[in-house]
C-alpha cells in the first residue's frame, strides 16, 4: 500500500499530502510520515514546491486534529469508553495518563514524539472539555514540528527514504529516551523533596 501511495504523490501532490495527514490524525492507517518524506524528496527535485508541501501537510494534520477534538467534544465519554476495548485499550490508557498529567504538553508531544497517541489525545481532549484555544495552540505547534521534520528530512536526503527514515527513527528515539530521563529525574527530585519535608 505504501508504494501505491508514493506513486500518487507526484500525481495528486498537495491534495494527497493534506488528505493523508488529515486521515492519520483520525487514527486511519495512512503512511503519513513516508508520504511526507517522499513529498520532501519531490520538492528537492523541483516536482513540488517545498513551502506548499509543508503547508499542505500542516493544514491536513491541523484539520484532522480539530475534527478529532470536535468528535470527542460531541461524543464525550461514551465514545472513549467504546474505543477503550480491545487492541486500542493500551493507547487510550496512555493517552489518558498523558492528558491527566500534562494536558497541553501531552497534546504537543503526541503530535510528533508519541504520534500513535495523537488521535486518541484529540478525542480525550474534547471529551474532557479541554479549552479549545490551548488545544489548538499546542496542536498546531506540534504539527508544525512533525510535518517540518519529515518534509525537510525528505528534502535534505532528496528522496532517499531509507536513509531519512533511519535517521529520523534514531533521532526521535533519542529524544523520547531523553524526555523519559528528564521526567523520571523530575519525579525523583519531587519525591525526595516531599520525603525531606515529611521527615
Amino acid at each position: 500500500m505504501t508504494d501505491w501511495f508514493l506513486g500518487l504523490v507526484p500525481v495528486y501532490g498537495l491534495w494527497l499530502i493534506a488528505l493523508v495527514t488529515f486521515a492519520s490524525c483520525l487514527a486511519l492507517p495512512m503512511p503519513a510520515s513516508v508520504v511526507m518524506l517522499a513529498a520532501g524528496g519531490f520538492a528537492a527535485s523541483g516536482d513540488l514546491v517545498l513551502w506548499q508541501v509543508m503547508a499542505a501537510a500542516i493544514l491536513g494534520a491541523v484539520v484532522g486534529d480539530q475534527l478529532g477534538f470536535s468528535i470527542g467534544r460531541a461524543g464525550g465519554t461514551t465514545l472513549v469508553e467504546r474505543l477503550s476495548g480491545g487492541a486500542r485499550a493500551p493507547l487510550i490508557l496512555r493517552a489518558q495518563g498523558m492528558m491527566e498529567a500534562r494536558g497541553g504538553i501531552a497534546v504537543f508531544l503526541s503530535r510528533w514524539l508519541f504520534s500513535p497517541l495523537g488521535p486518541y489525545v484529540n478525542l480525550l481532549s474534547g471529551a474532557l472539555r479541554q479549552r479549545w484555544v490551548p488545544f489548538t495552540f499546542w496542536g498546531v505547534s506540534g504539527e508544525v514540528v512533525w510535518c517540518s521534520l519529515y518534509v525537510l528530512m525528505g528534502w535534505y536526503f532528496a528522496g532517499n527514504l531509507s536513509a531519512a527514515s533511519d535517521l529520523l527513527g534514531s533521532v526521535l528515539g533519542l529524544v523520547a529516551t531523553g524526555t523519559a530521563v528528564v521526567v523520571l529525574g523530575a519525579w525523583l527530585v519531587a519525591l525526595a523533596r516531599r520525603e525531606r519535608g515529611e521527615g
